[in-house]
């Protein structure tokens, strides 16, 4: 069984998940987010989210308008992890949703047709369920952890790569793998049949972002 529900194209290319970057206020340091993110669309990263639970809510949407510019100059899609208010304030391209967060089928109602929604999944039960949602209703997946991370303390239990591979052939919607990915991951991720991962430490502690998007890339043979 697949699901059935599947992207508008004109919303998200699943090319976009490719290099796929969350941000982390702590790692990128004295460098700040809105410079960080600015050196790894100049590498080559194709999407970028906030992710910021500490952040007030007037903190984050002051990043997100300044990210929304960034993006916006680099023709890079942005989307704000969990907060569908602050994604719309911002005028960003959409949000992403995890499993405590407002349902996809509720903001779809909120943000309208154009938006894109992207959704955390964890296991096979909760790639099923999105099947049971109005189609449209998510534009691409985040499939993790893939190994453990202390970006994420709260997440779920790691599922590894062949958990990876086993959820995204129950899946007929884009798919990103995150979850304490490094270079050598990339390459068998992708070939699990994940459309391309998303990283945090890997990019926002790097002392040169660019480069390291560029060795991501690389690794995975992503052009």
């Amino acid at each position: 069984m697949t699901t059935s529900s599947s992207p508008s194209p004109s919303r998200l290319d699943p090319a976009a998940l490719r290099l796929y970057l969350v941000t982390d206020r702590a790692l990128c340091g004295q460098r700040g987010v809105v410079e960080t993110v600015r050196q790894a669309v100049a590498g080559g990263a194709t999407i970028v989210q906030l992710r910021d639970h500490d952040a007030t809510t007037r903190e984050l949407y002051d990043v997100a308008t300044q990210l929304r510019a960034v993006t916006a100059e680099a023709g890079v899609p942005f989307v704000v992890d969990d907060r569908l208010d602050v994604a719309l304030a911002a005028g960003a391209d959409g949000v992403h949703l995890g499993q405590s967060d407002l349902l996809p089928v509720h903001a779809r109602r909120i943000a309208g047709p154009d938006f894109v929604i992207g959704h955390s999944v964890s296991s096979l039960d909760e790639i099923v369920a999105v099947a049971d949602w109005p189609a449209n209703t998510v534009d691409y997946v985040g499939v993790g952890p893939v190994f453990a991370t202390s970006t994420k303390p709260n997440a779920a239990a790691p599922l590894g790569i062949d958990g990876v591979r086993d959820v995204l052939q129950r899946c007929e919607l884009p798919a990103v793998a995150i979850g304490g990915i490094k270079e050598t991951h990339v390459a068998p991720l992708r070939a699990a049949g994940a459309d391309g991962v998303a990283v945090v430490s890997a990019v926002c502690a790097a002392a040169d972002p660019a480069a390291a998007v560029r060795k991501l890339l690389a690794a995975g043979e992503i052009r």
